[in-house]
């Protein structure tokens, strides 16, 4: 980034740079004194509340870097807007069914997260998916309104399906769904054997397929679902036992982020064509579940680009509504009830991962290389020389001479002719040659020759920072997912640096090095240089959705701390504070036993005492502080 002249950079220039004002709206902006502020509801207004001072505010509590933020205002928020646009596209367009929207339990499983779903959704009768056997126990907890909906996904044992059966007789209304043809046999012979009629909905694999990272929800060869043909096995098997009765509802899913409206419009007419079917079976039917999809603007760009959305939630129900009404009408079947699982959509936007950056490598270099003594190698007098002499006219050969004379620098520290000092210094003079090529480049543009395009990269800072991708951003690791990154603070002062960042974990694969851009990606983040002030906090934004499930235990970093954060007569309310892992904890959950850790220590350090390595006083400080450490958090510690 080119430096602007003092006092030219401003907090709106920042806003624009990392997009806050795009994927942020409405969520968070930027203080005038430069901080990324969370816009929260006391019931009464909105307060903007600066991420610093919460962070300031953990701190005086005791709590450390990283730490998670859940902001529970925004899932109300969220619940309100899906359920509050349905419901008026629905007037609108004189829709004669309801919407009942349903959580997958999957997306965001921590215990507050699904408890303050439960509460926020209670007005609009907001129910819960469960995919497997602890998540329908966990929604049986939470749950208790008979006139929502709970949705049981998934593989299903006889477990399964008899708390599934309990749950309508205790007055919920819990919908098991067929994914395979094996599974209707052991829900027939359950529900007689308990005497419990089951309602029951039908998952179908539709032809039409989507973009994005999760396509292969849908078509032929989704894992789960019906096909034309399993589905017709399914109706003559309900109508055999007499018990076609029973099936309510379909089910259909295209898969989450789904980035192009176009997608979602014609998977709702095909699976609409499935439901008049069903009707024409003779089976009662009045429920159709959409499924997930619906897209979180990740980049604030509002395009079919897989990190964003080309359409509002407005645009998402009337498509989805329209779609059925038009099929609906024509065929005079009655309007079905409407159940969609956006998970995503929902808990994205609650939580925010800030962590601290303790180190910066640096490669452009930070002064001038010093001259060279006459009895120098040749091959860095060279070297040397092209720096000395470099021009903008002879920009393409100064490039191919200082990676030449480099190569052959490192050869000959390899056989032994040159020293690492030389050695060093030559890497002093290459970097500071390509820094003089790079500020070219740049003032060239487009004109720059084509094999210095990506000369750029090569000078990009890393930035060391305190956390795990794998633990709290898994998605970035696995399948390229990219969120909101930026600084929470200094946000009046122009960044001057660009770097990608590296985490804790001992593993190349723990970096960050794709940010969100407006026409795409950028391969670099605007940064600020470190001082001595303070820590450097940047934050991972609309991190609510997957990243705390799907979170591993690599090289043993565990959960971070967590704490949710309201506001209340203007003030900020820290509560449901959740200490992170301890090295006691991650160990135990890969089998150790830490009390048998300890004695095996101790045991050491008594042998070192009789060997006279060590004194009985320091055999104590030493447990003391394996004891400590055993005790301590998973992160790193200043």
């Amino acid at each position: 980034m080119s430096k602007s002249k003092l006092g030219d950079w401003s907090v709106a220039q920042a806003e624009e740079l990392y997009a806050v004002n795009l994927w942020g709206k409405d969520y968070f902006d930027v203080s005038k004194d430069g901080d990324v502020r969370a816009l929260l509801d006391d019931g009464e207004s909105v307060l903007p509340v600066s991420l610093k001072e919460m962070v300031a505010g953990l701190e005086d509590r005791g709590f450390e870097l990283p730490i998670l933020l859940r902001f529970p205002d925004f899932l109300k928020r969220r619940i309100d807007i899906l359920n509050n646009t349905f419901n008026q596209a629905i007037k609108e367009i004189s829709y004669k069914g309801n919407y009942r929207g349903v959580y997958p339990i999957k997306v965001n499983q921590q215990d507050h997260v699904v408890d303050a779903i439960t509460q926020f959704g209670r007005e609009h009768h907001f129910g819960l998916e469960a995919g497997s056997k602890a998540e329908l126990i966990a929604a049986l907890a939470h749950m208790h309104d008979g006139e929502a909906y709970i949705v049981c996904n998934g593989y299903k044992d006889e477990e399964f399906i008899d708390l599934a059966l309990y749950a309508n007789k205790l007055g919920l209304q819990c919908v098991i769904v067929i994914e395979m043809p094996e599974e209707l046999p052991l829900i027939l012979e359950r529900a007689e054997v308990l005497g419990i009629e089951p309602l029951i909905g039908v998952r179908i694999k539709l032809s039409s397929k989507s973009a994005g990272h999760w396509n292969d929800s849908g078509g032929d060869r989704s894992v789960f679902g019906l096909s034309a043909i399993q589905l017709v096995d399914v109706l003559d098997r309900l109508k055999a036992a007499g018990k076609l009765h029973w099936l309510k509802l379909l089910h259909y899913h295209q898969g989450s982020q789904i980035p192009n409206i176009r997608a979602i419009r014609e998977a709702a007419s095909e699976a609409i064509r499935m439901y008049v079917s069903l009707v024409r079976e003779g089976a009662p039917m009045g429920i159709i579940d959409i499924g997930g999809g619906l897209a979180v603007d990740y980049d604030g760009s509002q395009t079919n680009f897989q990190g964003s959305c080309n359409y509002s939630v407005r645009e998402y129900c009337l498509d989805v509504l329209e779609s059925f009404v038009a099929v609906l009408d024509k065929e005079k079947i009655e309007h079905p009830a409407i159940i969609s699982e956006s998970g995503r959509a929902t808990v994205a936007h609650s939580s925010v991962l800030l962590f601290n950056v303790f180190e910066v490598t640096h490669f452009e270099p930070r002064e001038v290389p010093p001259a060279l003594g006459e009895d120098s190698p040749e091959m860095l007098r060279n070297l040397f020389e092209v720096y000395q002499t470099f021009t903008p006219k002879r920009i393409q050969e100064a490039y191919n001479d200082a990676m030449y004379y480099r190569r052959e620098i490192q050869q000959l520290f390899k056989q032994g002719i040159i020293s690492l000092r030389d050695r060093a210094r030559g890497d002093h003079v290459y970097w500071s040659i390509i820094s003089e090529v790079v500020k070219e480049v740049k003032r060239m543009g487009r004109s720059a020759p084509p094999d210095l395009a990506d000369v750029e990269g090569s000078l990009v800072d890393i930035y060391h920072v305190n956390f795990s991708v794998f633990q709290s951003l898994p998605d970035s690791w696995a399948i390229d997912q990219l969120f909101p990154i930026l600084p929470i603070h200094r946000l009046n002062e122009e960044p001057t640096e660009t770097g990608i960042m590296s985490d804790i974990t001992c593993d190349c694969d723990g970096k960050l090095d794709k940010f969100i851009d407006y026409h795409g990606l950028k391969k670099s983040l605007p940064l600020h240089a470190l001082n001595d002030r303070d820590d450097y906090i940047l934050g991972a934004f609309l991190v609510g959705a997957y990243q705390e499930t799907l979170g591993d235990l690599h090289n043993l970093l565990g959960d971070t701390n967590v704490a949710s954060i309201t506001v209340e007569e203007g003030e900020i309310v820290y509560e449901k504070e959740i200490e992170g892992d301890t090295v006691a904890d991650v160990l135990s959950y890969v089998e150790y036993d830490t009390k048998d850790m300890v004695q095996r220590f101790r045991d050491l350090a008594e042998r070192a005492v009789r060997q006279k390595r060590i004194t009985a006083n320091e055999r104590r400080t030493i447990l003391k502080a394996y004891d400590e450490g055993m005790r301590g958090y998973t992160y790193f510690r200043d």
